[in-house]
């Protein structure tokens, strides 16, 4: 279970008991792309409020009763922060599909259609749209990283036109757009 305290001087809110879809989908998804988290009918803008998340054992009643809570969760857990922010920011699955399209690239072309598909194995149950953003963040990195090259019809997209190719629908359906190892 999660536990979780935003901070903003002289206001504070705490949330117990939450599993990793609800941590997840109210506070660390609008936390770190930059928008303002809603919990107890107040905003918590991440520019201005500290975020503190502990993972520990559920809080009973009578571990939460009489302002107690926030007490038990940082004796009894682990503060978690940093990791959770860190995974949010960058899932491991983009690092785990980035390994492996650098492997592909090594043995030839890979397009863009193809790195869609290589996500419907390991993700069979992830939304096509959650699918296609994990394959746009893992080319954009590997982009910048210097790691491949984006190409089309065999020739190389120049970086300014990166963004464009990328946010482009006929470029992961039409199969012109690939990438190839450096």
């Amino acid at each position: 279970m999660f536990h979780v305290e935003l901070r903003q001087f002289p206001h504070q809110t705490r949330a117990f008991n939450l599993t990793r879809e609800e941590l997840d989908a109210r506070i660390v998804r609008p936390w770190v792309a930059g928008e303002a988290v809603v919990l107890d009918d107040r905003k918590w803008p991440p520019e201005r409020s500290r975020l503190t998340i502990y993972e520990g054992p559920v809080l009973a009643g009578d571990k939460l009763g009489l302002g107690r809570g926030w007490a038990n969760a940082t004796r009894e857990g682990e503060d978690v922060t940093a990791r959770v922010l860190a995974e949010a920011a960058h899932p491991p699955a983009v690092a785990e599909l980035k390994r492996e399209l650098v492997a592909r690239a090594a043995d030839g072309a890979i397009s863009l259609a193809e790195i869609v598909e290589l996500t419907g194995e390991p993700y069979p149950h992830a939304r096509v749209s959650e699918r296609l953003a994990l394959c746009e963040q893992a080319v954009w990195e590997l982009l910048h990283e210097g790691a491949v090259e984006l190409t089309r019809d065999g020739a190389a997209v120049a970086r300014e036109e990166w963004q464009a190719a990328l946010l482009d629908w006929d470029g992961w359906t039409g199969g012109d757009l690939a990438v190839v190892w450096r």
